[in-house]
């Protein structure tokens, strides 16, 4: 357990520092900033590659949403929810704080004018009222379960899942982060938010709320759907 919840800390350190950190230090960069587009690429490469490194020793959740979801969906087991939510939360703050120590250096940086959080109504990057950042990410948290579930599934082609996880993901940033920034995943969501604080934190419920609501979603659809008949 000590390893899998090790693997699951670095994997979401990992998310957190190359998907935010995109964002952060990369997205609007003079003349060769990447852009929704990249930033969306940087979430789905670093679940693609964690997917790869970490997927047989914990399974690589890097998401409370996620453990949560293959649990509802008759993959995880139910007592080993609380470490593993546990090691990302931690993963995904102590990503957001070596973020923070290097978007520090330029002058002129504050984290409460944004660091790569997630909000609704004025703190939407589109302006997107707190219903509408509440149906987004039911959605694409429901639909990233049923991507991981369906591609992780023994009757799926087999070493693949990874690369339709990371692509899944991609797909649901460049859908969302006009939305909500798009987070689907609550430890990323407080990593960055403890940083930004403020409104933030006053924000952060939602993105616990919608994205589990959606996991299990997800995660009962599939077991539904994807269950062999007898």
């Amino acid at each position: 357990m000590s390893k899998r919840l090790g693997a699951e800390f670095i994997g979401t350190f990992w998310l957190v520092l190359g998907g935010c950190g995109s964002a952060v230090l990369a997205a609007a960069f003079p003349n060769v900033g990447i852009g929704l587009h990249g930033v969306a690429l940087a979430f789905g490469l670093t679940v693609l590659t964690m997917a790869y490194a970490l997927g047989h020793i914990s399974g690589c959740h890097l998401n409370p949403a996620v453990s949560i979801g293959l649990c509802a969906g008759g993959r995880f087991p139910a007592r080993e929810l609380g470490p593993y939510i546990i090691a990302q939360v931690a993963g995904g703050v102590a990503g957001a704080a070596v973020l923070f120590m290097i978007a520090s250096g330029k002058p002129g940086f504050d984290a409460a004018a944004g660091f790569a959080a997630n909000g609704y109504g004025e703190h939407s990057p589109g302006g997107y009222s707190l219903a509408a950042g509440f149906i987004t990410e039911v959605v694409m948290t429901m639909m990233f379960l049923f991507i991981i579930m369906g591609a992780t599934d023994k009757r799926a082609p087999q070493g693949f899942a990874p690369i339709a996880i990371g692509l899944g993901l991609t797909l649901i940033h460049l859908i969302s982060i006009p939305v909500t920034n798009t987070s689907v995943n609550p430890a990323r969501s407080t990593g960055v938010a403890v940083f930004a604080g403020d409104w933030a934190i006053a924000q952060l419920w939602l993105f616990w709320v919608a994205p589990l609501i959606g996991a299990i979603a997800g995660g009962v659809m599939y077991r539904f759907l994807g269950s062999a008949d007898k």
